[in-house]
């Protein structure tokens, strides 16, 4: 804001600035006209001059200089002839000079003559204007900065202190044309983190006391199967069935600390992330519309062959925002783990549904590794030192499913296919 207020005060004094320079220039310019009907007068004299006596002349070559009249000497003292010598002619400026011939003053010559007079209208209406521009320079600004840069300043902060995990700061209410929208996101934005806090918490406390409770149960069976190894160790049953009674114990309990183990493992892989859908209708023109938008200058820059196959402008079912998602991972996906040469999406239909298949070219993962590339957390061995977490494919295969479609992938000798499926 002192920088801003810093650029107002210059544009205050740069106005200034100009309308006191302008104004001095035009009046020297006023001045310089004025002097001209001076060099008419000298011309006029010099000629009186050179012909050596006073004769008519013709005023009518002269620009400023209207008439000429002559008072001998010998008429000077006449009272009369004074009089009349000197009457006002019109309105004009006159001036007297001496006309002096042969070393003598043989009289006074009058020169009735008209000077542009200072135009002040002119003057006034370009200051009139400049004030006007100047008026509405400053206006503008002083707007921009009451209505956009004020409110601005104090957001400014707001988005710190979400970073910093501050949620429970009030946004006030402002009516603000340019930032209600944007107020209204930074509210949802931060009522969604604390959503997501509250939701982490309590999936937090869940999966502790999960964890907690399991590792109680799994206690029982365990101390079981210790009991009876120790029982067969020592030869504690005599007859063989009792040793196969045993045996069918710890085979018991052993599944059973199986099955607390698999509910371990599906509590600790269960809502990693949050997706929701709106499913509805879209069509496929406007779904691959908008993939070409977002993709085909990524692919001119990056010198990748990007390329659409025809289609049918079929109605899909699902959430176009969603499916525009998965889209994004697989073509991040591309870019990423490809070789950056050619990516190819192509369509075709099966067991009424539309499916769209998205090839990249670039080394294949593993045949063996093809059925847990959707799983959370799970990265090919095709990744080499790229950054990743290993989310992208199975937050897409989860909105693909919430969508009543789905996902699946192919190896290629050049490259892989993902496929995915939509509802007709």
């Amino acid at each position: 804001m002192r920088k801003y207020n810093r650029m107002l005060a210059g544009v205050v004094m740069s106005y200034l600035c100009f309308a006191i320079a302008f104004y001095v220039w035009f009046y020297q310019q006023q001045d310089v006209k004025d002097q001209r009907y001076k060099a008419e007068m000298n011309q006029v004299m010099q000629e009186f001059a050179d012909k050596g006596d006073f004769f008519a002349m013709d005023m009518s070559e002269f620009a400023y200089i209207k008439q000429v009249t002559f008072l001998p000497q010998d008429e000077t003292t006449d009272p009369e002839s004074v009089a009349a010598f000197y009457q006002n002619q019109n309105g004009a400026h006159s001036s007297v000079q001496p006309l002096i011939l042969n070393q003598e003053i043989s009289g006074l010559v009058r020169f009735d003559y008209m000077v542009e007079t200072k135009n002040q209208s002119i003057l006034l209406a370009v200051e009139g204007m400049l004030f006007a521009l100047f008026v509405l320079i400053i206006g503008l600004l002083v707007y921009i900065r009451m209505r956009i840069l004020k409110p601005f300043h104090t957001l400014e902060e707001m988005p710190y202190e979400l970073a910093k995990g501050h949620l429970t700061g009030e946004l006030e209410e402002n009516k603000n044309r340019y930032f209600g929208r944007f107020l209204w996101g930074i509210s949802m934005l931060r009522d969604t983190l604390n959503d997501a806090k509250a939701k982490e918490l309590a999936l937090v406390r869940d999966k502790k006391l999960l964890l907690l409770s399991l590792s109680h149960d799994i206690k029982i069976p365990l101390s079981a199967i210790k009991l009876y190894a120790k029982a067969l160790r020592e030869n504690i049953y005599d007859t063989k069935e009792e040793q196969s009674h045993a045996a069918e114990q710890i085979e018991t309990h052993a599944q059973e600390i199986e099955n607390f183990v698999k509910e371990i493992i599906n509590a600790s892989s269960e809502d990693v992330v949050s997706i929701e859908v709106e499913n509805s209708e879209f069509y496929l023109k406007d779904y691959m519309e908008k993939v070409r938008e977002a993709y085909a200058p990524k692919c001119r820059i990056r010198m990748t062959e990007f390329s659409i196959g025809t289609f049918e402008n079929r109605l899909l079912r699902g959430d176009m925002e969603r499916a525009f998602e998965v889209m994004e991972n697989l073509l991040e996906n591309a870019f990423k783990y490809g070789d950056g040469v050619r990516i190819v999406i192509d369509f075709y239909e099966e067991d009424y549904c539309q499916v769209i298949r998205v090839f990249n070219s670039g080394k294949p993962v593993a045949s063996t590794e093809l059925p847990h590339l959707f799983d959370s957390f799970y990265r090919g061995s095709n990744v080499g030192s790229k950054q990743g977490n290993g989310l992208g494919l199975y937050i897409s295969r989860q909105i693909m499913q919430k969508m009543e479609g789905d996902i699946f992938a192919e190896r290629c000798d050049d490259g892989m296919n993902f496929c995915l499926v939509f509802r007709l």
